[in-house]
């Protein structure tokens, strides 16, 4: 595979993922880690990734209160919209973190009266201006990848709410294998939240459909 190739399947994945793990895309690719952190270190100097600790992140995931180069804008938009007709007044809403449900907190109607609880600092930057929301934050450590809230705190004071409805931002969505994440904190979250909401719907764009 020549490097532009090389490139251009990295760029597809970060930003159908989010985040991509080096050991992951050598394996997939059949090149060296070392070939792998080259093209990131490349792709990070165009300004096209964020370069981390054995792989790199989407710049529309980590930039996503300011929402510059959000991959998929469009889709996810429809996405938010065919969402928001979910929730009625009165609801006890937990939520994820990502730019599908940055894009939900957006679309909320004006007269929309409910509470929404979530760990995602850029989701609740959103609901905290939405003038009849009321906003519960899950503070804890802060997963400075995910923009998320993480650890045994945060699961402990997901664990003891029960939610009407839960919008979970995904990575990766599969038939066999459900919904996978490629960050172990992030997905001690998302159990948590599953486990105590009574409805759960997860939000992804058609291309992270059948991946893992």
């Amino acid at each position: 595979m020549l490097k532009k190739e090389r490139q251009s399947f990295i760029l597809r994945q970060v930003n159908i993922h989010n985040k991509v793990l080096s050991s992951d895309l050598s394996v997939e690719m059949n090149v060296s880690e070392d070939t792998i952190r080259r093209d990131l270190n490349e792709l990070s100097d165009e300004g096209k990734v964020i370069k981390v600790h054995g792989g790199a992140l989407s710049k529309s995931f980590h930039f996503s209160i300011r929402s510059h180069h959000v991959y998929s804008l469009d889709a996810k938009k429809t996405i938010a919209h065919k969402a928001v007709q979910l929730i009625k007044d009165g609801m006890f809403v937990l939520t994820t973190g990502g730019t599908t449900i940055i894009e939900l907190a957006k679309a909320l109607p004006i007269e929309l009266s409910a509470t929404f609880v979530t760990g995602s600092i850029a989701a609740a930057y959103e609901y905290m201006h939405h003038p009849n929301i009321e906003l519960i934050f899950i503070g804890d450590k802060v997963s400075k990848n995910a923009q998320l809230t993480v650890g045994g705190e945060a699961i402990s004071k997901i664990r003891q709410l029960k939610a009407d409805l839960c919008f979970i931002g995904t990575n990766a969505l599969h038939a066999e294998y459900g919904l996978t994440d490629n960050d172990w904190d992030v997905v001690q979250i998302k159990k948590a939240m599953i486990d105590t909401s009574k409805k759960v719907v997860a939000l992804s764009i058609s291309e992270k459909v059948n991946t893992q």
